[in-house]
């Protein structure tokens, strides 16, 4: 499949450092796996640094109020995570990244690719709002039926989030149809961008132990003679 002109912009990195970011629907359990990922590295005397999508306290404000009144449309939604997504950049990643360390992402441009492809964000658009941003070392994307994400969520919790289920689109009256379609969607663009982007592709149905066995087994080959000790760029 060829590349977009925006996809090709995101170009590798040349920073001591290694950025390694998880993505996949809601409920695919990438959040847990990074999680251990983080746990692990730490203990084997690694220098990591976590960091999150939507994590800037003012745009996530700004964020809440406007999925709260349904004030967002698709493009300035779009916006928000972008511009949260530079503060990130700049504070959360790029910093760790020269100073050699391991930066852990949960979620990355490629959510922002996916999700507001789905919305209604023309995806060349998208990708070029993001040119900036550095290329992930590893990109590893928890590939997972959407009734099995569905359940997982259903078991915490019993109401859906209206933007989690693209309320806001109208797909379905019914919130757990509408969730169907609208990750659904969401599953389509990540398995579209699986070989442009390069992702590692788990299967997030397995159990937890079985996931990360194998997401260790990546790391650790592509970590190879990488340092422990952070070097200031």
């Amino acid at each position: 499949m060829a590349q977009s002109s925006g996809e090709l912009l995101l170009q590798p990195h040349t920073y001591p450092g290694r950025l390694i970011i998880v993505e996949g629907i809601d409920g695919s359990g990438k959040s847990t796996q990074i999680r251990l990922v983080q746990r692990w590295l730490t203990s084997l005397g690694y220098n990591v640094f976590f960091t999150e999508w939507n994590s800037a306290e003012l745009v996530k404000k700004t964020t809440k109020k406007g999925k709260k009144n349904r004030s967002l449309t698709p493009t300035t939604f779009s916006l928000l995570h972008a511009t949260d997504f530079a503060h990130r950049l700049v504070s959360n990643i790029l910093p760790p990244l020269k100073a050699g360390m391991i930066v852990l992402a949960d979620r990355y441009v490629y959510t922002a690719y996916a999700r507001d492809h789905v919305r209604g964000c023309d995806r060349d658009w998208v990708r070029k709002v993001y040119r900036y941003a550095p290329k992930p070392d590893i990109a590893f994307y928890f590939k997972v039926p959407i009734e099995v994400s569905l359940k997982r969520i259903t078991m915490t919790r019993q109401i859906l989030k209206d933007f989690e289920a693209g309320m806001d689109l109208n797909l379905h009256p019914d919130p757990i149809e509408s969730f169907r379609l609208f990750q659904g969607m969401i599953l389509e663009e990540y398995d579209r961008m699986t070989a442009e982007s390069g992702f590692v592709v788990i299967d997030a149905a397995r159990n937890i132990a079985d996931q990360q066995k194998q997401v260790r087994a990546v790391i650790e080959t592509s970590l190879g003679t990488y340092s422990r000790k952070p070097r200031i760029a």
